[in-house]
């Protein structure tokens, strides 16, 4: 299985229940929220921008996705944070395996900026995300122990020591072609301001 291939198996609309530890202060909070994943084709104009905009040159994408995302967790319900969220990834492998590589995010999900980070599927077709930042780095790795069911751990770790430790069971609710007729068109140009840490 390469990358591309993991994001085809994740096509559709998932419900995910998450628990997030921040290890600084020895406390957990859950949350939930829907996601949304629509796999792109390598001549996809969404993927092709993505490579323009962080001028790597378009022909060397395998494909990549749409995500979206709409969340809530357990300390935010009183507030006005936002867990919604969406954004355009493109793959950009090593070599003819596709099975590590680039990957090339619109933004990045600890911070809202343009970012490249790197994947690989490893010897169990996990897929692991390793992303640096200005302030921290994130690593994620997922995983189906049955084809409707996915599930993610990830970590946060900001320079200086803080970090932050999810665990996620997501299920499959919808597959691809029902969530397609369920979305709205998609618009990389009007994009949430804000990102939450692991909001989808």
């Amino acid at each position: 299985m390469n990358a591309l291939e993991f994001f085809q198996k994740s096509a559709g609309k998932w419900r995910s229940q998450r628990t997030t530890h921040h290890l600084a202060f020895r406390r957990a909070e859950k949350g939930g929220s829907e996601i949304y994943v629509n796999p792109l084709n390598a001549d996809d104009p969404k993927v092709i921008e993505i490579c323009q905009m962080h001028e790597v040159e378009p022909t060397g994408a395998i494909g990549g996705a749409y995500v979206k995302w709409d969340g809530t967790m357990a300390w935010d319900k009183d507030d006005d944070e936002n867990h919604s969220g969406e954004t355009v990834f493109a793959l950009v492998p090593d070599d003819e395996t596709g099975r590590k590589g680039k990957l090339l995010r619109e933004r990045g999900y600890a911070e809202v900026m343009p970012v490249i980070g790197r994947y690989e599927i490893d010897a169990e077709d996990a897929l692991v995300l390793i992303t640096d930042y200005p302030s921290m780095s994130s690593y994620e790795r997922f995983w189906f122990p049955a084809p409707n069911v996915r599930m993610r751990a990830s970590t946060v770790q900001r320079f200086g020591g803080f970090s932050q430790a999810t665990f996620c069971t997501e299920e499959l609710i919808e597959g691809v072609d029902q969530a397609e007729n369920s979305e709205d068109t998609v618009s990389s140009t009007n994009l949430p301001a804000i990102a939450s840490i692991f909001g989808w």
